[in-house]
């Protein structure tokens, strides 16, 4: 990021962009980053400007832009896998005409650089599952996997067609304690912590051994920034890049917990989420992001489980406070 930029993030208050904005505030500013979404809660990214926008409206986005002299957009505003399932034609609505939306806009207004985030959900049944590669077979079984990957290939045809640098990344399932699950098939990775802390149990909607590749959301908000930091010529990969974190199953964080609180229990009763996640990787192979713009994650199971515990608590014990 240069000083000159000035940001937009549209799903600002979302998982990602929740600590994304906080994130860029501290390096640029809290004037030259505008958070976007349909409404913010008291304290939620209020520190700097902030703008109601539903993505669907072109004609306000071009509007925010214009306002504000935009040059770099984040563009995370979406359904996820598991609301998607219960509201596919509306998830397909806000996931693709929101996408072009901010691509013509970016197009049309001379936008330097524009983030989409895709997702594991691009991979399938028939997909390798140990170590999927950067290129493998890729056929979605779930509306938001199908999403993602119509997105993939319309952004790799504006940046083709149109020199539009846009650039993206799979994101795995990601796990973070500074804000609520916004409606994922891996959102058990973040209430796991937050029961373990309130009850000591946890009722779990995948079963015991469904392994599943995992991030720590410092280190997605950190690829994500690295990599539109890296120059225009290093980006190899238009469409996205693979990339992985930790690859852990709900037996194996529920062992982890229980080194900081033993009376922790954990059952399973598994649901309409478990076909979904037996549909995506176990693994991923993100060699190519490694070598195109030196991506490497700093945290791993253990690491992750005493920062989130640490947290959470520390935010619980504030919140009883003020009761």
């Amino acid at each position: 990021m240069k000083p000159s930029d000035t940001i937009l993030v549209i799903g600002s208050n979302g998982q990602i962009g929740t600590e994304l904005v906080a994130d860029l505030r501290q390096q640029l500013g809290e004037d030259r980053v505008i958070a976007a979404d349909l409404s913010f809660a008291s304290g939620v990214n209020t520190n700097g400007p902030t703008e109601i926008i539903d993505v669907l409206d072109g004609n306000r986005l071009q509007e925010i832009v214009s306002k504000y002299q935009v040059t770099q957009v984040f563009h995370l505003a979406a359904l996820l896998s598991a609301t998607m399932e219960k509201k596919p034609k509306l998830g397909w609505r806000i996931n693709m005409e929101g996408l072009f939306n901010v691509l013509d806009v970016a197009r049309e207004r001379g936008i330097g650089r524009v983030f989409w985030p895709s997702s594991i959900a691009v991979f399938g049944p028939t997909t390798p599952r140990d170590n999927t590669p950067q290129n493998t077979i890729m056929d979605p079984s779930t509306v938001y996997g199908i999403s993602k990957l119509a997105g993939e290939r319309w952004c790799e045809y504006y940046f083709l067609k149109y020199g539009l640098d846009i650039r993206s990344v799979r994101y795995p399932g990601l796990i973070g304690h500074k804000s609520e699950p916004g409606g994922g098939t891996t959102d058990y990775a973040v209430h796991i912590f937050h029961e373990a802390l309130r009850a000591h149990a946890y009722q779990c909607f995948l079963n015991e051994n469904t392994m599943l590749p995992m991030m720590y959301m410092p280190d997605a908000i950190r690829a994500t920034l690295k990599l539109m930091d890296t120059p225009a010529a290093n980006v190899k990969i238009r469409s996205a890049y693979n990339l992985a974190g930790i690859s852990f199953s709900p037996k194996d964080i529920a062992a982890e917990i229980k080194t900081h609180i033993p009376e922790f229990q954990i059952s399973y009763l598994p649901d309409f989420r478990q076909p979904i996640a037996d549909s995506w990787p176990r693994s991923i192979d993100d060699s190519p992001a490694k070598a195109d713009w030196g991506w490497m994650p700093e945290y791993d199971l253990a690491k992750m489980a005493q920062d989130m515990l640490h947290n959470i608590k520390k935010k619980q014990a504030e919140a009883a406070l003020q009761l």
